[in-house]
């Protein structure tokens, strides 16, 4: 039994703090009270570790959920004269005139899945505690889940969105999309409050009926319902008019989602990769030299997955993995890759058009002279050749930039960003390195130069192919060792052209020349291919260079065929290697989809392993015990350290129904209960917390209970910023939590408790109190971070968009915004002690 604020058990001395649902499960009577409270604040962290690892595998059933799909037949429109609206030439590509077009469409609208599943996924440790607590406590209110709903509000409305801000580069900007849709959420999360507010002060003090408890409840569907109207546009008047029927069965493209799906839904064709889009794009990742089909694979993935769009739940889901070193969501690509990636969306040949030979004759085309080059690291500076071909009749600038490898910047080679000027007639422009000497021994390592048009200017230049150099440092003094890089190459008759990779090693010392010539085999020079002979040479340093040899396409069906080049005759002491001829294969079609079909399998692999659910329980289970989901590989000491901690909770949540049984129902509710037997824990801990530490239960939620609960968040909340192309992820999501919060996490306990007190004719008594102030204090907080939100949509100062915007006028609203939270939560505090007192 308790007695004020200690308990008594039936032996021994009394308890400081009155026993909680579960806790304590010791007798902890005689410990230290410091260390007491040092254990539980330590188990809440714990615990919140495993509530964010247990609402991962919750979100993951709901992914599953509202990825469900239904196949729409369209009937073709009949064809014109001069074309369709819809086909070639009559004919829907690939289908035949009698048969229908099949489109698959997801079930699930875009906002109710985020005001309902999503949203519930995101705040279902907020809802359920309020709910375990009502329960908990015989059908009584608490102040611990109320709280942390107040709490989470003012920080997800506050701090999340000053960290969206921070998230963007300078002067980088992001709007929202489907502002009706905001206007919606933020009307109802901020009525939500108000509404709160009348009921426990004004209409039945400090008392909630059943009735106003019924329609607290009640306000989720309607927010549901006057959302999806916004989305469909049934606000104004465009919903009277009418529109075609494919159009109403498939529905409008929603901001993010409209822009990449139509910008690169081409490389799908019913989910699946297409292989003539991978072709292309193949294609296109080898004219940087040095990639190998399995990382054009990798490639290939990290494009499919990217360009796809994504939801809240996807990217909370990839933030919690990352917290927890498990397996990520999107590839890992290294510093080479990455830059390749960032150069291949910088060209206009990454989409769905084939890529074109750049127009030389009104173009200048700039790169570097050779791929690679090798110092060693005593060499102090060197130069490095620019060279531009194609029209040399303009003035050129272009910025060159180093990147780092395993070598670091100012510990291996000064850093250079600059912008290099061609002169008219100018043909190469030199850009000097510098290598830093530690005079201690290091293994080879490699850093990158890139070469990057300057914006606003050079309407008339574009990059060449070699527009990343590597740049690796040794100790080698040598004039080198010239060889192929492999015995062989197989290329497409329709290619075009194939491009030879020729290396020199052990040694890049001074300038090398070597002479090539081409052997005619089955492949006929003039014929097949356009053979010669000719001399090439090293620069000094350059160890990588490329030969082009042209492939004539006659588009006449053959077998294979194929020529030789032969190096030889080098000069200044340079050698010829091994490998000094190379056969070149001009495959047929069937040769060249079998290796296709290779890389198809090698990317469907790639993109397999980054799925968010598991299929098996095996699987599930064997996931959760290894390090980065079993990608040791790409594993970071960090994810180590990460995994060791959660690996309790991996392990035990690995034992829930993989979301693929039952298309994610069962996972869904089996999950929902270890959320809520979480919370549970975690409400007993906290309260218990706050006792032993002098900690009121409203203060705790707020501060200490809110914030555990809304990292995940705030992790996802900063990727989607920087991912999409705009603010919808980030700021829809946050207002439509808020406004779920409310309704749900005290709505469904207030009903339940409501119903409860009405049957057993007794009151269901909520003390305003300090909830009541920490609601009007949000209120106000609320207003005026959403005016400043409006205020940046439509002033050009703040750029024109609710986040990011110039450097100054940035950080200005992130002062605004988190000045807000302190003074919420330090008012709340004051009040809540009676420090301050404010009677409304």
């Amino acid at each position: 039994m308790t007695h004020g604020n200690t308990s008594y058990y039936e032996w021994g001395p009394p308890d400081v703090c009155p026993p909680a649902l579960i806790l304590p499960i010791l007798d902890e009577r005689s410990w230290n009270l410091t260390f007491r409270a040092i254990i539980y604040l330590l188990a809440l962290f714990y615990f919140f570790l495993g509530v964010a690892i247990v609402t991962d595998v919750f979100m993951s059933s709901i992914e599953v959920i509202t990825s469900t799909t239904r196949k729409v037949y369209l009937a073709k429109t009949k064809s014109k004269k001069n074309g369709s609206y819809n086909s070639v030439g009559g004919v829907v590509a690939g289908l035949r005139e009698d048969e229908p077009e099949v489109v698959e469409v997801r079930v699930w609208n875009d906002t109710v899945a985020n005001l309902t599943l999503m949203a519930l996924g995101t705040s279902a440790p907020e809802i359920l505690l309020s709910v375990v607590e009502i329960v908990g406590h015989n059908f009584e209110s608490g102040a611990l889940g109320p709280g942390t709903i107040v709490g989470s509000a003012a920080y997800n409305l506050l701090i999340i969105t000053s960290v969206c801000m921070l998230a963007l580069e300078v002067g980088d900007t992001r709007r929202i999309a489907r502002f009706k849709v905001f206007i919606v959420t933020g009307l109802f999360s901020f009525f939500a409050y108000i509404w709160l507010l009348v009921i426990l002060r004004f209409v039945t003090p400090n008392v909630v009926d059943l009735w106003e408890a019924s329609v607290t409840f009640a306000l989720f569907p309607i927010l549901v319902f006057f959302a999806y109207a916004a989305d469909r546009g049934w606000c104004g008047l465009s919903a009277l008019r009418p529109r075609n029927k494919q159009q109403l069965e498939l529905g409008p493209l929603q901001g993010e989602q409209s822009q990449k799906m139509l910008l690169e839904r081409n490389f799908f064709k019913e989910g699946k990769l297409d292989k003539g889009n991978l072709v292309e794009f193949v294609r296109e990742v080898k004219k940087f030299p040095g990639v190998s089909d399995e990382e054009a694979a990798v490639l290939a993935a990290a494009k499919l997955v990217n360009s796809q769009p994504h939801s809240a739940v996807w990217y909370r889901i990839g933030a919690v993995r990352q917290l927890t070193g498990s397996r990520r969501i999107e590839p890992v690509l290294n510093t080479r890759l990455k830059e390749v990636y960032s150069a291949l969306n910088e060209h206009k040949e990454t989409k769905a058009e084939p890529p074109q030979v750049p127009d030389t004759d009104k173009n200048a085309v700039v790169e570097f002279h050779a791929a690679t080059v090798a110092v060693k690291e005593k060499i102090g500076k060197f130069a490095v050749t620019i060279w531009r071909h194609g029209n040399l009749e303009p003035q050129i600038r272009v910025r060159v930039k180093t990147i780092d490898g395993t070598a670091r910047r100012g510990e291996d080679y000064v850093p250079i960003n600059e912008i290099i000027t061609f002169e008219p007639q100018q043909r190469e422009k030199q850009v000097i390195v510098e290598i830093v000497n530690d005079n201690k021994w290091e293994p080879n390592e490699e850093f990158f130069l890139r070469l990057s048009l300057v914006h606003g200017e050079n309407q008339n230049a574009v990059l060449g192919h070699l527009s990343i150099m590597e740049i690796t440092i040794l100790d080698d003094d040598n004039p080198g060792i010239i060889a192929f890089e492999k015995r062989g190459m197989l290329v497409k008759e329709s290619a075009g052209f194939v491009r030879v990779p020729i290396i020199r090693y052990k040694g890049s010392d001074g300038e090398v020349s070597f002479k090539y010539k081409t052997i005619d085999r089955s492949a006929l020079s003039g014929r097949d291919y356009v053979g010669g002979s000719g001399t090439i040479t090293f620069k000094n340093m350059e160890t990588r260079l490329l030969l082009e040899i042209p492939i004539i396409n006659d588009f006449d069906p053959e077998k294979d065929e194929h020529f030789e080049v032969e190096l030889f005759d080098p000069t200044n002491g340079a050698r010829i290697g091994n490998i000094n001829r190379m056969a070149v294969t001009i495959a047929n079609d069937d040769d060249f989809n079998t290796v296709m079909d290779r890389l198809m399998v090698m990317t469907n692999t790639n993109i397999d392993a980054l799925r968010v659910h598991t299929k098996t329980w095996g699987e599930q289970i064997k996931t959760a015990m290894s390090v980065n989901g079993g990608d040791l590989e790409n594993a970071t000491c960090c994810d180590y350290v990460l995994h060791y901690f959660s690996f309790f909770w991996k392990v035990l949540f690995a034992l829930l129904p993989p979301p693929q049984i039952f298309r994610g129902w069962l996972c869904f509710f089996t999950s929902l209960a270890a959320i809520g037997f979480m919370t549970a824990i975690i409400g007993d801990i906290a309260t218990i917390f706050g006792c032993l530490v002098g900690l009121n239960d409203t203060i705790t939620a707020i501060t200490l209970v809110a914030l555990g609960t809304s990292l995940p968040d705030t992790l996802a909340s900063r990727t989607v910023t920087r991912m999409e192309r705009f603010a919808d992820g980030a700021m829809i999501h946050i207002t439509g939590s808020i406004a779920v919060n409310v309704l749900m996490g005290v709505g469904m306990p207030w009903l339940v408790a409501a119903i409860y007190h009405h049957l057993r004719d007794s009151v269901f008594r909520v003390e305003a109190g300090p909830l009541g102030f920490s609601v009007l204090m949000y209120s106000i907080a609320a207003i005026v971070a959403v005016c400043l939100l409006v205020l940046r949509r439509n002033l050009a100062v703040f750029g024109k968009a609710e986040i990011g915007g110039p450097s100054s006028t940035r950080y200005l609203s992130v002062f605004i915004l988190v000045l807000l939270w302190v003074l919420y939560i330090t008012l709340s505090c004051l009040h809540t002690y009676g420090i301050i007192t404010f009677d409304f």
